[in-house]
């Protein structure tokens, strides 16, 4: 007798096969990719801190952050020139109607489903000052359900740290330290 084919059952079987492992690779790939998003949103979010920062010190002049859900924007202090009253607040109250006002450093909408969050919620605005020292010690992550490697940055005065938060911010909102690696 020739074997030289396959029956239809042994198809069947294979095809079988070959679907589950589809299927359980296709959902194994959608959770990288939620974990790359929040990663990718962490860190940009990330650099432009640190520019902020590094700008405020380069320029000798205080420099904003201004968080919501779904956006963020960083701007310059630059009233009166050249010194700056480090204050955003004479951008929207004290100015009179045609004077120029300031246009954000950045402005990012996140493209991701998942806002960020961050600790003591009334507070949405990170100042830099000349110096680069931040004026708040805050927590800022995303709020996900899945384990991304770095969901969280840690402020403090004089560092910013990514790192895996550990607390929910309801919680006090702490970035793991064993976790966190230093930038």
């Amino acid at each position: 007798m020739k074997d030289k084919g396959m029956t239809l059952l042994e198809l069947v079987i294979v095809i079988s096969i070959i679907g589950i492992l589809v299927v359980a690779l296709g959902f194994q790939f959608a959770g990288w990719i939620d974990k790359y998003r929040v990663e990718t949103q962490m860190s940009e979010l990330y650099v432009d801190l640190m520019n902020a920062r590094l700008r405020s010190m380069q320029r000798n002049r205080a420099h904003f952050v201004n968080l919501e859900q779904k956006q963020y924007t960083v701007q310059e202090d630059i009233d009166p020139w050249p010194d700056g009253d480090t204050s955003l607040t004479a951008y929207d109250n004290n100015r009179p109607s045609g004077y120029n006002y300031p246009i954000p450093l950045v402005k990012k909408t996140l493209n991701s489903n998942n806002p960020i969050t961050w600790s003591n919620i009334r507070v949405t605005e990170i100042k830099f000052n000349q110096r680069g020292l931040a004026n708040v010690n805050k927590t800022i992550c995303v709020v996900t359900d899945n384990d991304a490697d770095y969901d969280c940055l840690a402020i403090s005065a004089t560092r910013i740290r990514f790192g895996r938060l550990s607390n929910k911010i309801s919680d006090g909102g702490t970035c793991g330290s064993e976790n966190c690696v230093n930038k």
